[in-house]
């Protein structure tokens, strides 16, 4: 049975064994006080929303239904940064809750109540207990594990293109939000950047780099290209639509974070919240007509 418990616990990543325990620490407050790590839960808290403001920002520049598909790539990175359980963790710490997911807890073993122990009322044993830690060690076995699983994801992430074809199309997809900034800001329509030859070019290119990636994205785009198609014969929005359409989405996207952060709403609490059900119904509609 011993040797069942170190196998599942070898087969946990660094993260998760500081997250379980810190989670231990709840289940053990009989003997340890917990105490939150503000300060590091402040610190990660504070660079991950200007990550994701960065790319909010990113977001806002990309207008249009000819960029809904990079607007939706770059909305979801930004959700899951958002339920990632250490974000999660940080916000629960900085508000000065326990962390539900067990990052961000530190802990310090009481001292023993006098009478117990020597006459001074220190402890029994030669020496005091060692503080229970977040960061418990982690036996070196163990640290290399994690280390081979995340070069073997890198590979097969990155399985069809050199190492220099990906930073190529990772400097293509900032080019190109440049570009069309640069293009809108001198007065272009949304239609009119998507024409320019230069991004014409890259995005040509990006389709290149991504099919070898994943060859089995050419069955994607071909079914694309056909609901662009109908699309065109239902019609598009107006570019007066267009402006609203995205007003609405990013005010649909702020009021959801304000629930979830402002009054710790759950998806449920969500999904039931008249005034976000109004508002996504709007948005639906705009989507079926874009």
């Amino acid at each position: 049975m011993a040797e069942v418990e170190s196998e599942k616990a070898k087969a946990l990543s660094i993260d998760e064994q500081r997250a379980q325990a810190g989670m231990a620490l709840f289940d053990q407050q009989g003997d340890t006080k917990v105490e939150l790590d503000v300060a590091g839960a402040t610190e990660f808290k504070e660079k991950t929303e200007a990550q994701i403001k960065k790319m909010e920002d990113e977001i806002a520049t990309l207008t249009g239904k000819d960029n809904k598909k990079l607007r939706t790539e770059l909305s979801k990175e930004v959700s899951n940064i958002k339920n990632k359980p250490e974000y999660i963790d940080a916000c629960k710490v900085c508000k000065g809750l326990e962390p539900k997911n067990g990052f961000f807890a530190k802990a310090q073993a009481k001292p023993a109540s006098p009478g117990k122990g020597s006459a001074k009322g220190g402890y029994s044993g030669s020496s005091p207990p060692e503080a229970v830690a977040c960061d418990t060690a982690v036996p070196e076995e163990d640290k290399k594990k994690p280390e081979k699983e995340k070069k073997a994801s890198k590979k097969q992430e990155s399985a069809g293109l050199s190492k220099a074809e990906r930073d190529e199309l990772e400097k293509l997809k900032t080019d190109l939000i440049a570009r069309k900034k640069e293009l809108k800001e001198s007065g272009m329509s949304g239609a009119a950047c998507n024409k320019d030859e230069q991004v014409v070019a890259w995005v040509a290119r990006m389709q290149e780099l991504k099919l070898k990636e994943d060859p089995t994205l050419a069955d994607e785009l071909n079914k694309k290209g056909k609901k662009d198609d109908k699309k065109k014969k239902k019609g598009a929005l107006s570019s007066e639509e267009q402006v609203e359409f995205d007003k609405l989405k990013n005010e649909l996207e702020i009021y959801r974070e304000k629930l979830v952060k402002e009054f710790g709403y759950t998806k449920k609490d969500i999904a039931a919240d008249p005034d976000f059900k109004e508002m996504e119904a709007k948005v639906k509609e705009f989507e079926k007509r874009a």
